[in-house]
């Protein structure tokens, strides 16, 4: 089949899917279907490569910041932006950007991936550079133990051909780079005061911070300092401060590895004053501490959906103020199994208490909740009715919504009937 007819008729399934609101990955597995070499052959059009973003927090946001931040350094780039990071994303995507002869106009792809969906990806496309983030105990329906995920990663490293960039702070991390062949590595890091703050999986479980410990590799780039929203980052032995737009203390860490990983790609032509401009006024990904408005009010979407995300969503995001909405499903998306949810400390939200749980496992959630003494005023398992009650019952209140990734999408959609919503396509 024609590569133009391929295109064609990829773009008219994608474009009867948004007609009917179905789910963004459709066209891309469509494609998939009748021509499995399209991503290959036009992601080997581009110039610099594809870099492939994978690890198990921080996909997203650090796809998002990495990109804005190469474009700053006057690169075109592709990318899957809406979350959906298994290939048949990646392929939706692409159908929205060639032009109806397959021409992708870009000089680099940057790719968040999922873990396991990664390693099918790389077997056929090998990515110049990659970034990955960390390991922690996620999805286990779906990867198995975290010992097993840290082998999925490795795979990547293996595949790629040019450069691997690394979090010296995850032991799992780190010790891919002894695996590794004729790549380059460089790494990304915290200064000793900070580690604290970012705990990986065994100090989750109580462990003794091992990273602290052990002799550890130079990174390229290092946060050194945080306050709010004002991070100073060691780059070149410099110390570089700026303030962010982005919320929430992983993601001013995942700045750090977006930095990294930039300056491996664009080397001595770097501008690095523009660099730190653009990285400034990165806004969070959608769903990542996006904010709306209604009513005049601040209504903040944060996506958890492993224990380590959901802690850290909740030391950043203070309950203080705002009145509290949780989401949980299940779809196959999110990972079937939510027994993580109990690894959870909700204690934060004692004082207030939460106005409203829903999801598909909205009750297994108000029992977590229950366990921690928090006040739930209300349980759904439907969650436009919850989200409308929930915007109701406090008309003149900042508002937050913790939901895991199908339930963030089901939101933004009803949120889209009443509010502008950033279109994600």
């Amino acid at each position: 089949m024609s590569k133009p007819y391929v295109t064609l008729l990829g773009k008219a399934v994608r474009r009867i899917a948004m007609l009917r609101g179905g789910g963004s990955a459709l066209p891309g597995l469509f494609v998939e279907k009748i021509d499995p070499d399209f991503i290959k052959r036009t992601l080997a059009q581009l110039s610099g490569g594809v870099v492939v973003i994978s690890g198990t927090n921080g996909k997203t946001t650090t796809t998002k910041m990495t990109v804005e931040l190469l474009e700053s350094q006057g690169l075109k780039v592709f990318t899957n932006r809406t979350g959906s990071n298994f290939t048949r994303g990646v392929a939706a995507a692409l159908l929205g950007e060639v032009d109806n002869n397959g021409i992708l106009d870009a000089d680099i792809a940057v790719l968040e991936l999922d873990e396991a969906h990664a390693v099918h990806f790389v077997k056929t496309i090998a990515p110049r550079y990659s970034l990955l983030l960390n390991v922690m105990r996620d999805q286990l329906d779906r990867f198995g133990e975290i010992d097993a995920t840290a082998k999925l990663l490795q795979q990547i490293a293996n595949a790629t051909t040019d450069t691997v960039v690394l979090n010296r702070e995850d032991p799992r991390i780190t010790a891919i780079a002894s695996l590794l062949g004729t790549q380059n590595i460089t790494y990304f890091g915290l200064s000793p005061e900070l580690r604290q703050l970012f705990p990986n999986d065994d100090d989750m479980r109580g462990a003794k911070t091992t990273s602290s410990k052990a002799k550890q590799p130079e990174a390229d780039v290092t946060l050194t300092k945080l306050n709010g929203n004002t991070a100073q980052f060691a780059i070149d032995g410099k110390n570089v401060t700026t303030t962010l737009e982005l919320q929430g203390v992983y993601n001013i860490y995942n700045a750090a590895a977006a930095l990294a990983l930039v300056r491996t790609i664009v080397g001595k032509a770097l501008d690095q004053p523009k660099l730190i401009e653009a990285l400034s006024q990165v806004t969070p990904a959608f769903g990542r501490g996006e904010t709306v408005q209604i009513g005049g009010q601040p209504l903040e979407i944060v996506l958890v959906k492993n224990p380590s995300g959901f802690r850290l969503s909740l030391s950043s995001f203070k309950p203080e103020g705002y009145k509290t909405m949780i989401a949980i499903n299940d779809n196959y998306a999110d990972g079937r199994d939510m027994s993580w949810l109990w690894d959870v400390d909700f204690d934060s939200l004692r004082e207030g208490g939460v106005l409203e749980v829903t999801g598909i496992r909205a009750f297994d959630m108000a029992l977590r909740l229950q366990y921690d003494e928090i006040t739930v005023s209300h349980i759904s398992t439907d969650i436009a009715a919850s989200l409308q009650q929930f915007i109701a019952s406090a008309p003149t209140q900042p508002k937050r919504i913790f939901c895991t990734y199908t339930a963030m999408l089901a939101i933004r959609r009803e949120l889209a009937k009443i509010t502008d919503v950033e279109k994600i396509s």
